[in-house]
This record gives C-alpha cells, sequence and structure tokens, in this order.
C-alpha cells in the first residue's frame, strides 16, 4: 500500500491528536472538541488507493484515537513521529458492518504509514516488492541478535551445523524458523531456546 509522503491536512491532524481519554501534562484536559467526521473521508480515500479494493466498503464512523507513539524532541525520549490508533466502523451500503482500527504513524504533515484492521483481517504496507513473499518477522530480530554479537553467518552456519545458505535465506525471511532450528540458534546467541522460540513465534509445544 504505498501512502508515504501524502500530506495532512490541519484539520486531519487535529482529529488524529484529539485525545479525551489521556491526561497530559501542560495540556488542557478534557481538550476542547474537534471534528472527527473529518477522518472516514481521509480514511476511505487512502484505502481507496489501492487497486483491489472494492468502492462500496466505507469507512462510516472514528471515534477518538490513543496515542501508541508521540513525536517529541525532548531529551531522553526522542521520537521522530506520532503513531495513534482510531477505531471505528466500516461497511458496505448499509448491509453489513465490521469493526475497522485504524493505525496511522505521520511527522508533521506527513503520512508515513498506514495500517488498517477490518473485523479480524489486517491490511498494512508491504515488506516486499509486489509479487514477492512477505518476509518471515524472525528475520529482522535474528539479523540485528547476529549483528549485535559480531556473529557472522559463516560461524551461525558451522555452529548449527547448517549450510550458509540456509541461514542467509534466514536472515532475509525465505526460510521459516523451525523449533529444533531455534534451539541450536539460541546456543550460539547465548540466549535461552524459550526466549528464541518465542521470539520466531514458535508455540511451546510445536514440535514441527
Amino acid at each position: 500500500m504505498e501512502i508515504a509522503n501524502r500530506t495532512l491536512t490541519v484539520d486531519v491532524i487535529a482529529a488524529l491528536t484529539y485525545w479525551p481519554g489521556i491526561i497530559w501534562g501542560g495540556r488542557k484536559n478534557p481538550p476542547d472538541p474537534v471534528d472527527l467526521t473529518v477522518l472516514p473521508p481521509f480514511f476511505n480515500e487512502v484505502l481507496q488507493d489501492l487497486p483491489w479494493w472494492n468502492r462500496d466498503w466505507k469507512v462510516s464512523h472514528v471515534e477518538p484515537g490513543l496515542p501508541l507513539e508521540t513525536g517529541s524532541d525532548h531529551y531522553g525520549h526522542p521520537s521522530r513521529f506520532t503513531e495513534v490508533s482510531l477505531p471505528g466502523t466500516i461497511g458496505c451500503s448499509g448491509d453489513e458492518s465490521l469493526p475497522f482500527v485504524a493505525k496511522v504513524g505521520f511527522a508533521g504533515d506527513r503520512l508515513i504509514r498506514f495500517q488498517a484492521k477490518i473485523g479480524d483481517v489486517v491490511l498494512g504496507p508491504a515488506v516486499a516488492p509486489a509479487g514477492r513473499l512477505e518476509p518471515h518477522p524472525f528475520a529482522r530480530v535474528l539479523t540485528g541478535l547476529m549483528d549485535l554479537r559480531g556473529i557472522p553467518v559463516k560461524k551461525m552456519a558451522r555452529e548449527t551445523a547448517r549450510s550458509m545458505s540456509t541461514i542467509y535465506m534466514l536472515r532475509t525471511g525465505r526460510h521459516n524458523p523451525d523449533p529444533f532450528l531455534t534451539q541450536e540458534i539460541a546456543k550460539v546467541l547465548g540466549m535461552s531456546e524459550a526466549d528464541v522460540r518465542v521470539i520466531a513465534g514458535l508455540d511451546a509445544g510445536t514440535t514441527q
């Protein structure tokens, strides 16, 4: 979903940052009401940029959001952007409706990222190019842990008795981690097997 660099209007920013359920130091409590009706058209515009999106489905209602991250230059709490979660409702011609949740990240008046959850389905930006399989999320964590510890691919391959190509595929997300491999990886990383299994998204009872 290509949404980067979309410009947000002043009214949309005000609606995204209206958090009456949150008490902030230095902010008026409760805050002055803002117009939340600007958000359904904004979300519909973003969703309709998807070439496969059914135009009959429209966001009809949005409630005040909750901040997940707030842009700040304060010492010790640097953050480049604000991200907020907003619940609402989406429907099709009044015949059917589903719960809707939008996660919106923005910096200044520029939209950085957008994710929508419609019912139990999550729509979000892809990591891999169109037509390519999405990488397993374990890849990024494994790569970071290996790099932090200075463990090269050759060493990880040797100590887990795997080929270097297997480790490369794990690091790029093209190979799913299995319980036996995570057990061996945990030893090389100096971590508990249980921790690595959790990071890899494996249930405690998974054996294959």
